[in-house]
C-alpha cells in the first residue's frame, strides 16, 4: 500500500473519530483491533511487545486503538492483498499478524 493511501486512511479515521467527539462529547469509546498502522496502536499487539505504539504491521488483528463506540465495525479499511474485505473488530484478530 502506498504511503498515499496509508496516509489518506489515517486522516479518515482521525477525522472520524474527531467527529464522533465532536457530536458527543460524553461518548464512550472501545477498544477496536486491526485498524491502527504500524506503531500507531493504543496497546496490545502480542506476544513480545510492550503496548502502545509497538505494532509491526498496518492493521494487525491483535492491536487495538481506542474509536469512538459504535465505530468499530464501521470503518472504512482497505482490502487484504487477497481481495478480502478488511474489518474492525471488538475481540482480537488472526489475521495481520508478523512472523
Amino acid at each position: 500500500m502506498s504511503n498515499t493511501k496509508k496516509s489518506l486512511v489515517l486522516a479518515t479515521a482521525v477525522a472520524s473519530a474527531v467527529a464522533g467527539l465532536a457530536t458527543t462529547a460524553h461518548a464512550a469509546d472501545e477498544k477496536c483491533y486491526g485498524v491502527s498502522l504500524a506503531g500507531e496502536n493504543d496497546c496490545a499487539a502480542g506476544p513480545g511487545t510492550s503496548c502502545a505504539g509497538t505494532s509491526s504491521v498496518d492493521y494487525q488483528g491483535n492491536a487495538w486503538s481506542l474509536v469512538p463506540e459504535g465505530t468499530c465495525t464501521t470503518m472504512e479499511l482497505p482490502a487484504m492483498a487477497d481481495g478480502t474485505e478488511r474489518m474492525g473488530s471488538l475481540e482480537a484478530l488472526e489475521r495481520d499478524i508478523p512472523a
